[in-house]
Parts: structure tokens; C-alpha cells; sequence
């Protein structure tokens, strides 16, 4: 699944530790969650959504 995590926590200056501390996750979630190499569960990606203020089709986007 792509997403925009990457760029969104950029933007507030967050580290991927910051992040994941946000999300009570650890870093090496954040950084595959990022790499389109673990796709989040549905509860942390609402936290998400939520953290940035944007809706969950706006941050993921399903690729075949």
C-alpha cells in the first residue's frame, strides 16, 4: 500500500521516534509502514488519520 507517512511526518518535522512514540508504536513500524512494507492496522491507521488531521484515503492509497 503506498501512503504519504514519510512526507506528512516531514512536514512537522516529526522523527520516525517521534512518530512512533505519538502512535505508541515502535520506530521499525513507523519505518515500514513507510517502505509500503507493513500496512497498518486499521485502529492505527484512524491514530494516523487523526495525528495529522487528514482522512485515511487521503494518507494510503491501495496499488494492485
Amino acid at each position: 500500500m503506498k501512503n504519504r507517512l514519510k512526507v506528512l511526518r516531514a512536514e512537522r518535522d516529526f522523527t520516525q521516534g517521534d512518530l512512533a512514540d505519538a502512535l505508541g508504536v515502535s520506530r521499525q513500524t513507523v519505518n515500514a509502514i513507510e517502505k509500503g512494507k507493513f500496512d497498518p492496522s486499521l485502529p492505527l491507521a484512524f491514530k494516523i488519520a487523526s495525528l495529522f488531521g487528514h482522512s485515511i484515503e487521503e494518507i494510503f492509497q491501495y496499488e494492485n
